[in-house]
């Protein structure tokens, strides 16, 4: 990986194996990322602990915050299948963190999350054999939407015993029927993991380079 090249950093909060961080790597940014659970897999500068309370005494330092948010409270893949465990909806104290700290920020989560959509974003925008939606509330700065191109075809897998061809590749769960690791690492672009649930619960890097790139365009450092 080449060095962050603009002098800019980010704080990945909920970083998980690092598909956002390395979106803001790829545009330039020093990325420092903070996971409840250990990542032994993330590529940048790591802090196990809770991505809350960082921000909260952290935040302040960086130019810009990202957080992914914990999505199963909000997903449909597993709402009515949880078989009673209860997840934690953090947006609405992870939001309150962000704006205390006074810095830009992006929010991603999944359809249907409480978030604002001032952008979404989909694979097919990239030429990327996932389409996995995704929404984000962006505070601080402009971005771009790019247009929502159609899909090309249906998503490759293992449908009642027969094996179905397509352009896209559904990375989520385990795996089954859903093609191998290697397929779902070209097509999420990332490289650095062959764990099926850390590429299941990543985003590709090139949404959030193309965030980057839209923070870079309107960018006025922040003083320290």
């Amino acid at each position: 990986m080449t060095a962050p090249r603009n002098g800019l950093r980010v704080l990945d909060l909920c970083c998980g194996a690092g598909g956002a961080g390395m979106g803001y790597h790829r545009a330039g940014f020093e990325v420092v990322g903070v996971d409840l659970a250990e990542q032994p897999n993330y590529p940048f500068e790591f802090h196990r602990g809770d991505a809350i309370d960082f921000a909260g005494r952290h935040g302040a330092e960086f130019d810009l915050i990202h957080a992914s948010w914990p999505c199963q409270h909000h997903c449909t893949l597993t709402k009515g299948t949880n078989r009673g465990r209860a997840y934690p909806d953090l947006i609405p104290a992870g939001r309150a963190a962000l704006l205390a700290t006074g810095r830009p920020y992006v929010i991603e989560n999944v359809q249907g999350a409480p978030i604002r959509h001032d952008l979404t974003l989909c694979g097919e925008m990239f030429g990327l054999a996932v389409i996995r939606h995704r929404h984000f509330e962006i505070h601080g700065f402009p971005t771009l939407q790019m247009p929502h191109l159609p899909h090309r075809g249906r998503v490759a897998g293992m449908r009642h015993g027969r094996w179905y061809e397509g352009p896209y590749f559904a990375v989520y769960g385990q795996g089954g029927g859903k093609g191998t690791v290697s397929q779902w690492q070209h097509a999420m672009d990332i490289t650095w993991t062959d764990v099926r649930t850390e590429l299941a619960e990543a985003i590709p890097p090139a949404y959030t380079r193309h965030i980057a790139e839209q923070f870079l365009s309107h960018h006025v450092r922040l003083p320290a």
